[in-house]
């Protein structure tokens, strides 16, 4: 007998964004999604760029990039001279691990709840300079977030000069208590670089307070702004040693009213500015989305996360492998039991795939633990409904039966 699943009503602020008709979106953290509005911001300032590039690109290339750097300073709780664009974190990791002097014997600390790509950064950093990489073994699933503090303070010895700390981690989805880190980590004089990709947007910032060294964050994911639009925050008393990681004209070329900081990222050679200026648009953008504005907005996605999750792990049946106190817009869940024991054979796991090709369901699977265990993460952004989770764990409930399926 067949079953059929009714699929699942968009939400009415969907139609502000360019998903694809159709396409259950549960996956915002991946790579963010621009509104309409934003993106046609972006062709206007992309056209003008191509219609008189030398006036764009360098005549008044600083008219739009400062008026976007100090929106973004105001929305991070940050002065503008303390700020620069970069094209993502992972670029702004770069930045500063590849300009911090390690030696033999030095160690640099991450956890086994990092971003791949910066572990890698890490990694080949240290082995350069015969340092050591140690990583920090936080538990998942967890208790409390008293066993991060625990774990990533137990990682640090005398040697230590510099830890890596996500913010939200990717792949595991948690909100990390950052500011408790920064301090304790700064108390034992290491420094702190806080891989913040996923947190402008879900959660508030307030960089000058919370101060560590070091501070990168993407803006394509949840404060919705164009592919290419990331920041790097460096407290005043490390910019002076930190070069982008791509060295160009500012390294000998000073320009009134900025710092040699600023000199030195803004401009790493030709590229396509315009996500940059379109920040502080799509800041003001989202802000007026709801009448509490960003405070209502995080709230609501937060709230659409955490309820989503209890809905999904009732009808699966797993248990939630984290407190509700440390989630954002986010939260990963565990596979029910057909679905663990998979080997991995393709770059995308075969029920992620079908998900999408059978169903038009965006979600992804993720590995995590020793032993290996399968989990799937979902994100909540305005434009989702609680319906799309339901309409998800449903699928999941009998997706290994391919008959069971009529939509």
């Amino acid at each position: 007998m067949q079953k059929r699943i009714s699929r699942p009503v968009p939400a009415p602020l969907r139609r502000k964004w360019p998903l694809r008709p159709g396409t259950v979106f549960l996956n915002h953290g991946s790579f963010g999604s621009c509104p309409n509005d934003v993106l046609r911001l972006q062709t206007e300032l992309r056209q003008e760029m191509e219609g008189e590039p030398v006036q764009f690109l360098w005549r008044r290339y600083e008219e739009r990039l400062e008026p976007a750097r100090k929106a973004l300073a105001k929305f991070l709780g940050a002065r503008p001279r303390d700020l620069v664009f970069v094209t993502n974190a992972t670029t702004g990791v770069n930045a500063v691990v590849r300009s911090f002097k390690v030696g033999p014997g030095d160690e640099v600390l991450t956890t086994n709840l990092d971003y791949n790509a910066c572990h890698n950064v890490l990694a080949e950093t240290v082995r350069a300079a015969g340092a050591r990489l140690v990583v920090a073994k936080i538990p998942f699933p967890l208790r409390s977030a008293e066993q991060v503090i625990e774990a990533i303070l137990r990682g640090v010895s005398r040697r230590t000069r510099l830890a890596m700390i996500d913010h939200v981690t990717s792949n595991s989805a948690m909100v990390l208590p950052v500011r408790e880190l920064v301090r304790e980590l700064e108390a034992r004089g290491v420094e702190t670089l806080i891989d913040g990709a996923h947190a402008p947007g879900m959660l508030p910032l307030n960089l000058a307070k919370q101060a560590p060294a070091y501070y990168t964050g993407n803006l394509h994911k949840w404060v919705c702004a164009p592919k290419g639009a990331a920041f790097l925050w460096v407290r005043e008393d490390k910019q002076a040693g930190l070069q982008p990681a791509v060295i160009s004209h500012g390294n000998n070329t000073a320009r009134p009213g900025y710092s040699a900081f600023q000199d030195r990222f803004d401009w790493a050679g030709t590229l396509d500015p315009t996500p940059w200026f379109c920040v502080g648009a799509a800041i003001e953008w989202m802000e007026r989305l709801l009448p509490g504005g960003w405070p209502e907005l995080r709230r609501r996605n937060r709230e659409l996360a955490i309820g989503a999750r209890r809905l999904m792990c009732e009808q699966l049946g797993v248990p939630a492998p984290c407190p509700e106190a440390m989630l954002g817009s986010m939260a990963t869940i565990p596979l029910p039991s057909q679905f663990q024991g998979m080997a991995k054979a393709e770059k995308i796991d075969v029920e992620q795939q079908r998900l999408y090709d059978q169903f038009k369901i965006e979600v992804p699977f993720v590995r995590l633990g020793q032993p290996e265990h399968r989990y799937f993460r979902i994100s909540a952004q305005i434009y989702n409904s609680l319906a799309e989770y339901d309409f998800l764990a449903k699928v999941l409930q009998q997706i290994s039966i391919p008959s069971n399926y009529r939509l």
